[in-house]
């Protein structure tokens, strides 16, 4: 096998797997969950590549919007992920690992501290996506959300897995792209306004306009 696609919950796969299917047997892929979280998400997904030995991973789902021309229903492919929430201190107050001068993970001279780079592939420039956000917990209001982008200016979405599985990947040396649909605005919790089929659409396409290039 060559890709592996990952996605993080059951929804998620249902919808996907359908829209994925053809592509899969063409491009020697398959689809697998990874789990919901950074914490399984990064344990599923080093279990997965001993199982599989992937030399490629793709991590396709849902996010919420933190720019306000980030359209519900569309997916962009990103060009880094960060992670939010290690270091010290809450709120505002809040230090990240980076800051305070901590890695992730150091070892023979590799250092990973909270950004990491991905490596994406589409065509169409207007789909690329800039910062990807993983965070612990979703913002639940407006003022979460402007405390982000006051923090992170260049984030474009928040999610819940794509450090976990770009730190997997940066210590099983397999380039991973993230993509992502963007199925509500951060910080809104009422689903009624919410797209997540359509968001999982938008992604599914461009996972197949990235794969099949």
């Amino acid at each position: 096998m060559t890709t592996l696609i990952l996605t993080p919950t059951p929804l998620e796969l249902r919808v996907l797997a359908p829209l994925l299917s053809p592509l899969l047997g063409a491009i020697e892929a398959r689809i697998e969950l990874c789990g919901f979280g950074p914490i399984a998400s990064a344990a599923r997904s080093m279990q997965l590549f001993a199982l599989h030995q992937p030399t490629h991973v793709v991590l396709v789902g849902i996010a919420g919007g933190l720019q306000s021309d980030l359209s519900i229903g569309t997916a962009r492919n990103f060009q880094e992920v960060g992670c939010v929430g290690v270091g010290v201190g809450t709120g505002a107050d809040h230090q990240s690992a980076d800051t305070i001068g901590w890695k992730h993970w150091t070892s023979a001279g590799e250092s990973i501290g909270d950004l990491l780079p991905l490596a994406p592939r589409t065509i169409d420039k207007s789909k690329l996506g800039r910062k990807l956000l993983t965070v612990c917990a979703a913002s639940a209001t407006d003022a979460d959300v402007a405390m982000r982008v006051a923090q992170h200016a260049d984030a474009d979405a928040e999610e819940m897995e794509g450090f976990g599985v770009a730190m997997a990947c940066s210590l099983a040396g397999v380039p991973l792209q993230i993509i992502r649909g963007i199925s509500n605005r951060a910080g809104d919790r009422d689903k009624r306004n919410w797209d997540i089929e359509g968001a999982l659409r938008a992604a599914a396409e461009l996972t197949w306009n990235a794969l099949s290039s």
